[in-house]
């Protein structure tokens, strides 16, 4: 009887300080340590080297470091945030994981001319999270959208120029609000992601495949116009850009 309530105790305490948790899919020999903040820096440091200030990637370069990558997804895997962690530092990691994990899926088959080009990229369970695997598309669809926070489409990056761009700076719970702004900001003023005008809006399709995202206390000029340097009204035409999945490779 006391050994039974012993062992009980022991796993309480495990769980309720955030030791490590097996999953239970996949590697099962893999524990998963439930963290209350994770360490982005690697990530960072890979960002500065081989992305520029326009998101562009230069991914012949990157291949050359492609063990440091692995190496930050191997982290990444193994170091979740646990349920108690902040809103802030679950964004930016899945965020971050979301975009290592697209670079790394980008070297994978590299040189290729378009993410499109590689069979099912968003449908491959191809990201590690402890011992199971999920799609880009999971992640994208299943866990940041329904975190709440529409900016997140401003800062997951598709490996394509029509993308918001690739910031080569890493999420973390301290910045993440200043730079989700930015990368608002940016990508709605940006001309070659949407031009606008008082008369017309031509937006990206992000606007367009996503609009219940950013809709959901007010209209989707009222969501533009928190951004816009161009302040649209409720008779502006809105139409939307043909999107371009060209590989965003530095030339």
């Amino acid at each position: 009887m006391h050994l039974k309530v012993s062992l009980l105790l022991i796993l309480l305490l495990t769980k309720s300080t955030g030791g490590p948790v097996p999953t239970t899919k996949g590697n099962e020999n893999l524990a998963v340590n439930m963290v209350w903040q994770v360490d982005h820096s690697e990530w960072d440091v890979l960002l500065k080297k081989h992305v520029d200030d326009k998101g562009n990637v230069d991914y012949k370069g990157f291949t050359k470091d492609i063990s440091a990558l692995e190496q930050y997804l191997e982290y990444l895997a193994g170091n979740r945030p646990t349920d108690k962690a902040s809103k802030p530092e679950k964004l930016a990691y899945y965020i971050n994981l979301y975009n290592a994990a697209t670079v790394k899926l980008i070297l994978d088959h590299y040189p290729t001319k378009s993410i499109k080009d590689i069979k099912n990229p968003w449908g491959k369970e191809i990201v590690k999270m402890g011992g199971e695997k999920i799609s880009l598309g999971d992640l994208e669809h299943k866990i940041l959208r329904r975190m709440e926070e529409p900016r997140i489409h401003f800062a997951i990056n598709c490996a394509s120029y029509s993308c918001p761009k690739l910031w080569n700076t890493a999420f973390t719970a301290a910045n993440l609000d200043k730079l989700l702004e930015q990368t608002a900001k940016y990508f709605i003023n940006d001309p070659d992601k949407n031009v606008l005008t008082k008369e017309k809006a031509n937006l990206s399709e992000i606007f367009n495949w996503y609009k219940k995202d950013f809709t959901k206390n007010g209209s989707l000029i009222d969501y533009l116009n928190k951004y816009a340097d161009v302040k649209l009204t409720s008779n502006t035409e809105i139409s939307y850009l043909k999107y371009n999945w060209e590989l965003n490779d530095i030339e």
